[in-house]
């Protein structure tokens, strides 16, 4: 519990320092990897994750989940936030569920989404008690837990900015520690949303905009979501796809400095 604590705290010194980036590791190999290249800390990618075991986004569990925080937190000191999508139930008392079992396996951090599969975005009311529920969970906690809150409308169908500003000020008023909106598109959109709130905002990482630019927009962390997962499977994909279409093995490369990474 005392390295918990003390990763808790490095974790939410963090968002009172320099913007800082969070990458998205799928699974322990790829996290000692960004731990050995100079990250601070680490987020979970609820389909980098899934794809790791052979399914879809969102067809993973919260036993899953948190099988994986304890592999990832036993791979590397680094504070890890955990994606919780929904907290795998609609109601509130889910959310604090996720939250209580993740910190148990080592988490110091953690999302909860606005939005399910066959529910669609929730109402703003109960939207706000699930962030509620959770922000209670967390508080209860020994250590500093960073709840974060996703408004999922922007990826979700309804990219509404006064909506996600809505959103995102009724959960900084329930508790959220960080405020999330992912699929913000233009600077423009970014700085708004920042300009609304007063807690820190994490952004999605858009291959547009440098990390210079999220910053001056407002951001605090920055995450990759599952792209550093899909941006490795493709590599992979094309290479194979020229194996098998051509016998062309010049897409092959040797194995990275392992004995380094992970010493």
């Amino acid at each position: 519990m005392a390295a918990q604590g003390e990763r808790a705290e490095r974790f939410r010194a963090l968002h009172a320092g320099e913007p800082f980036v969070i990458p998205n590791p799928w699974d322990a190999g790829s996290a000692r990897a960004l731990a050995a290249l100079g990250f601070q800390a680490l987020a979970t990618t609820s389909s980098g994750f899934a794809f790791a075991l052979g399914r879809l986004d969102g067809q993973t569990t919260l036993d899953d989940v948190a099988e994986h925080v304890a592999a990832l937190t036993a791979a590397t000191p680094l504070p890890v936030s955990v994606d919780l999508e929904n907290g795998y139930g609609r109601e509130p008392e889910m959310a604090a569920r996720s939250i209580t079992r993740v910190a148990e396996a080592g988490a110091v951090g953690g999302s909860i989404e606005d939005w399910e599969t066959n529910a669609g975005i929730y109402e703003l009311g109960e939207a706000v008690e699930r962030v509620t529920a959770a922000v209670e969970a967390a508080r209860r906690l020994p250590y500093p837990f960073t709840l974060t809150a996703r408004a999922e409308n922007h990826i979700r169908g309804n990219p509404d900015l006064d909506n996600t500003v809505e959103r995102l000020q009724a959960f900084e008023a329930a508790g959220a520690d960080v405020l999330y909106a992912p699929g913000l598109k233009t600077f423009d959109e970014i700085r708004s949303v920042c300009n609304s709130v007063s807690k820190p905002v994490n952004v999605l990482a858009r291959p547009n905009l440098t990390m210079a630019e999220l910053v001056e927009a407002g951001a605090q962390r920055v995450s990759v979501g599952g792209a550093l997962t899909w941006t490795a499977v493709s590599a992979f994909a094309e290479a194979a796809e020229a194996i098998r279409d051509r016998g062309d093995f010049s897409g092959l490369r040797p194995g990275p400095p392992l004995e380094h990474w992970f010493q």
